[in-house]
Parts: structure tokens; C-alpha cells; sequence
């Protein structure tokens, strides 16, 4: 066996083909470099996926890198003055770079005047002339085709346009040429093309997905193929902001984060000790509990906590406005207001409905990566989990975990239990086995009292201490003090003492606390 074939080499190696990185972030990452240079790539979607701005940004990319690139976008649908003023929108000035001869349309769009369809013999020769000529009058070595779908329309004869359509690509491949032509598709889940011709002229194919699921849209990109080109597999989502489309390559990445062993405190120095000297540096922890056990406190007291060691803590609140959130704090004793004017603190809040999920995954890592936390709060990932579709809360979850590890930032998740006294679930969406600790809050009912109990349930890499101990709320904060002694039941929701001993404020010997 060759060492080409051996099959420990990774699959990217020992590859010829080059990569030209497409400008979209995230996306590179999927396509493994870019799309390949030199070939073409149909870009399909149904309606509102994003098609022509995919289209846009690879050219724009080009005109805008260190070594500028010129291209070239042929519109079959779209006027030239539609798409200048359209995609001005995200930042991209076409007008400019027309001037400066790093761009040039070629309008093959349907007057209004044109009759459609086209009956018996026709060819592309004219059109192929127009765009060769763009192409080597300006050196564009990036085309864009949009809206071949109006093209299609309006010949009755597919086989005939993807003979066309084969000539216009190969001409433009021998010009040294990257192209990218956007088709239209009836269904997110059907054939790649409502013509079913394009995606046989191409060499590559993207699909875009704009799925309604739940009542809420979901964009997804999957590269279907990449002809003898290594890239990754399956969906993946992406938003389109107001700098253009951002892809969200949770698939992508891969479990290389580093550990370490330096701790930091939670806020609580009971709960400090019975982590074993606190969390850690780069860990994620989950603090799950039923409504009004102190989950918030508890961010309150995490963040106070870092901040009081010079540690920059940002909090993201899905659930209180920031005024609550400050009156809530100076009751237990902390000036959030101060730290905010000393830089120590930043609160961002938002209502989880106001936009995607993507979108507010893209908000954080940007806020995250501009504000440089030591330690991040989520209160309350249970918002995001009643909002949006399993599967793009636990790729949230996933992506949002990840970037805290890789940046070795300490992050704090809260999530409301379903059932007010506990229960068989952590959380309604089993996302806890991507978190690195938890802590249970529960109530525990006794004699027409309702109590309170805190246990470490796991801390991975370090040992902890395994006990249920009680912890009280007053206006300093959270106070953990003994454990509950001979009582079961505590985390099932149904405490039973087992001992009269057991029951200082409890019921009978074996009874459950009533």
C-alpha cells in the first residue's frame, strides 16, 4: 500500500486540487479551503435562501482581498440596478468597484418587451460572447451566474440548454474562471433543481435550505458534492446578517480544546468546597433548578465572585432586563451598577424570540470575542430550549460550549427544571452531557415548609463532595450549611425521612415529608 492510500492519512492530504476561499465565514471551514478554483459550483435553493447573496459574497470576496481579484455577474433575472441597490445592504458598494473596473455586470435579464418562451433553433453564442468578453477585458477570475432558473423558463428544451449551458462553463473554466451559478429549487428536500439540468453541468453542488420548522425558519447550507475535493458532510446552519452570510460550522469542529487544573471560584465558597477548591478554568457548568431555588443568585454571586478577583464577567439574560437584574443584585449586597462603570461587568439582554437561534449564537461569539470575558453567565438557557427546534438548541448549545473551552473561559448555564420539586430530568432536552459540571437545586418539603438542597452531581476530572446539603437564601446571598441527614427521595421530588432524628423539621419514621 502506498502512502497515498494509506488509511491513516487524512483524507485532505495528498490532494491536487486548490481551494479559493469563498469570503463567507465559517463556510471555508465546511469546504475544507474554499470552493475549487477553477471549476464550477451550483449554489440551489428554494425561495429566500440566500442564493444570489452566496453569489455576491464569493465575488465580493475577490474584489476585496489583499491581492484583489476582478468578476465578473451575469444576472438572468434581476437587474443590475436591483442587485446594486439590494446588496448595498450588507456593506458591498458594486457601484465603486464598477468604477474602479474591479466588477462588471452582464445583464442578460428578460425585458419586459422580450417574448418568452423562445420557439425553434437558438444558441447561447451571443451570451457566451458577452461574458468572455467581460471576463477578459477585465481579468475576472470569479464569475457569478444568477438566476439561471429565468433562463430556463424560457426555452422549452432542457437538453438543448444543458448542452448551452455546458459550452458557456467550459469556455469560461478555460479562461481560468471560478464560477458560481445559483438555480432554483421547488422543495428544501427534493431534487437539487427545479430543471433538473444545472446540477449536471456543474462540478460542484451547495444546497440551501430555508426550513419552517416549528413556525420558525431554519437556514441550512450542505455541500452535496465536491468532485474530487475533500470537504465536510451534511447540514449545517447559517444566518444572513447585515454583513452577509455567516455560516455556523458546528460539524466542523473538532474536540481539541487543551485542560488545565487552575480553579476559580463559583461565588459561594461553601459550593467552592464541595467542588474540591472550585470550578475549573475551562470548564462549563450547569446549574439546573426549579423557579425561584436561586439559579440566578447564583450567576449573581458567580459573576461578583470574578469580579471582586479583577476577572471581566459577562452575563447574557434571556429571561430579567438589565434594571431587574440590578436591583436585583444591590438587594444581595452587589453594586453591579459599579462594576459595569469599572469595565468588570457587561449584561447583555435580549428576549429569545426577538431573532433566530443562529443569530443570537453569531451575537454572543461576536460580544464574546470583542469584550474578552475570564467568565461567562447564561440565565437562563432554558428561554432558548422553549423557543426553538431540538435540533438547532443542542447545536447552540454545542457551539456555544466549544467556543468557551477553546478560549478557556469558565462559563455557567441555568436551566429551569420541568417539575417544581424535581424529577427524572435535568433538563428538558438532555443537553447535560455537554457541560463539564452540574449543580442541583432542589426544594425539599417538610412539615408544610418548603427547604432547600444543593449537590455537586458531577464535576469531570476532579473529585466532589456527594452529599445533599441544605442551603438557605437571605439578603447577603445563598448560604449553604449541613447536609440532610437519613432522607431519601430529595432529587425524585419525594423526601422521605427515615428516622425520626432524620426529621429536625421533618415527619415521621419511613413517612415521605408532608
Amino acid at each position: 500500500m502506498s502512502p497515498e492510500d494509506s488509511p491513516d492519512r487524512p483524507a485532505s492530504e495528498g490532494r491536487s486540487v486548490r481551494k479559493l476561499a469563498t469570503g463567507i465565514p465559517g463556510f471555508d471551514l465546511v469546504a475544507e479551503g474554499g470552493l475549487p478554483a477553477g471549476r464550477t459550483t451550483l449554489v440551489a435553493g428554494t425561495a429566500g435562501s440566500g442564493k444570489t447573496v452566496f453569489a455576491t459574497h464569493f465575488l465580493a470576496a475577490g474584489v476585496t482581498a489583499a491581492e484583489p481579484e476582478s468578476a465578473v455577474f451575469v444576472t438572468f433575472e434581476d437587474s443590475p440596478t436591483a442587485i446594486r441597490e439590494n446588496m448595498h445592504s450588507f456593506g458591498w458598494d458594486i457601484a465603486a468597484w464598477e468604477r474602479e473596473g474591479r466588477w462588471r455586470f452582464v445583464d442578460a435579464s428578460l425585458s419586459p418587451e422580450e417574448p418568452t418562451p423562445v420557439v425553434g433553433t437558438y444558441d447561447f453564442g451571443a451570451l457566451v460572447s458577452r461574458v468572455e468578453h467581460a471576463v477578459r477585458e477585465t481579468g475576472a477570475r470569479r464569475v457569478s451566474l444568477d438566476a439561471l432558473n429565468a433562463l430556463l423558463a424560457r426555452y422549452p428544451r432542457p437538453e438543448v440548454v444543458r448542452a448551452e449551458l455546458f459550452r458557456l462553463s467550459s469556455s469560461l473554466k478555460a479562461l481560468g474562471a471560478t464560477v458560481v451559478f445559483t438555480g432554483e429549487r421547488a422543495d428544501d428536500y427534493g431534487p437539487a433543481t427545479s430543471a433538473g439540468v444545472e446540477e449536471f453541468v456543474a462540478d460542484n453542488v451547495v444546497l440551501l435550505r430555508n426550513i419552517l420548522v416549528d413556525e420558525k425558519r431554519r437556514r441550512t447550507i450542505e455541500i452535496l458534492k465536491f468532485r474530487g475535493a475533500p470537504h465536510q458532510r451534511g447540514e449545517v446552519p447559517f444566518t444572513i446578517l447585515g454583513h452577509g452570510i455567516v455560516v455556523i460550522p458546528l460539524t466542523a469542529q473538532r474536540l481539541s480544546q487543551t485542560s488545565g487544573t487552575k480553579r476559580v471560584t463559583s461565588g459561594v465558597p461553601a459550593l467552592d468546597e464541595m467542588c474540591g477548591g472550585g470550578f475549573f478554568r475551562d470548564s462549563v457548568v450547569l446549574v439546573s433548578g426549579a423557579t425561584g431555588t436561586g439559579k440566578t443568585l447564583l450567576v449573581t454571586q458567580f459573576l461578583a465572585g470574578g469580579a471582586a478577583e479583577g476577572e471581566r464577567c459577562l452575563l447574557f439574560a434571556f429571561e430579567e432586563s438589565r434594571e431587574q437584574l440590578m436591583r436585583n443584585a444591590a438587594a444581595w449586597g452587589m453594586d453591579f451598577e459599579r462594576l459595569e462603570r469599572d469595565g468588570r461587568l457587561r449584561i447583555v439582554t435580549q428576549y429569545p424570540h426577538a431573532q433566530p437561534l443562529e443569530d443570537h449564537f453569531v451575537h454572543m461569539r461576536d460580544t464574546i470575542e470583542e469584550f474578552g470575558p475570564d467568565r461567562v453567565a447564561l440565565d437562563s438557557i432554558s428561554a432558548l430550549e422553549r423557543m426553538f427546534p431540538a435540533r438547532g438548541y443542542r447545536e447552540f448549545v454545542i457551539g456555544l460550549t466549544s467556543l468557551l473551552k477553546a478560549r478557556r473561559t469558565v462559563g455557567l448555564f441555568t436551566s429551569t427544571t420541568p417539575e417544581l420539586l424535581g424529577g427524572s430530568a435535568i433538563t428538558e432536552r438532555h443537553i447535560s452531557t455537554l457541560t463539564d459540571s452540574i449543580v442541583l437545586l432542589r426544594y425539599v418539603e417538610s412539615r408544610g415548609e418548603m427547604l432547600r438542597g444543593l449537590t455537586v452531581l458531577k464535576m469531570r476530572g476532579s473529585a466532589h463532595d456527594h452529599e445533599i446539603r441544605r442551603y438557605d437564601i437571605d439578603g447577603t446571598g445563598m448560604h449553604v450549611g449541613e447536609p440532610f441527614r437519613d432522607v431519601s427521595g430529595i432529587l425524585s421530588g419525594r423526601p422521605v425521612f427515615e428516622s425520626p432524628a432524620a426529621a429536625a423539621g421533618g415527619a415521621g419514621d419511613g413517612t415521605t415529608a408532608r
